[in-house]
């Protein structure tokens, strides 16, 4: 399975292996490139903070317990230095990506077509609810995985969660708790 081809790969990567670190960013680069423009609304950011979780990741890669899974661990990275970088830059505005997030929430926001309302919507929405969001609908991390990313108890992210939701649809016209 995938789990075990990360496994294989990780333990390349400890001892040196060069290619099996290429064949885990090639996994990787293309998804988390996404999720960082999705959070950073800017491709050359997103680059770059994909570029230093990667050098990062080769870094720290003996840190990282090959009995857990490698996924949340190296979201958690992302996350991190996606933060450290707005933190930097001191943007405030974090959106996320609205084509991907608009399908999964469909069902929610009742809005299927307006993507630029959507993420003006997004914009409004405080940093914990847009991170939980990316996490589950870009991302598809389950609510304890981004429990265990975000080193939150799982009460407090399914909480997130549906505030989130509820305040996304309220944001876009529609009731609170419909």
């Amino acid at each position: 399975m995938a789990l075990d081809r990360e496994s294989k790969l990780i333990k390349k990567i400890k001892k040196g292996d060069q290619r099996a670190f290429k064949k885990l960013y090639d996994l990787y680069a293309d998804y988390s490139l996404r999720t960082a423009y999705g959070i950073t609304r800017n491709q050359a950011d997103a680059a770059d903070i994909v570029q230093e979780v990667f050098l990062k990741l080769y870094r720290n890669i003996h840190q990282f317990d090959i009995k857990k899974p490698f996924k949340p661990w190296f979201y958690q990275l992302l996350l991190n230095e996606a933060r450290r970088y707005i933190g930097k830059k001191s943007k405030h505005a974090v959106s996320i990506e609205t084509e991907e997030i608009l399908d999964s929430l469909s069902s929610t926001t009742e809005h299927e077509g307006d993507y630029e309302e959507l993420e003006i919507a997004l914009e409004k929405l405080d940093e914990h609810h847009r991170t939980v969001l990316i996490l589950k609908y870009v991302n598809n991390f389950s609510e304890k995985e981004i429990a265990e990313m975000l080193d939150l108890n799982l009460n407090t992210v399914k909480s997130r969660l549906f505030k989130a939701r509820g305040k996304l649809k309220t944001v876009m016209g529609g009731a609170a708790d419909a």
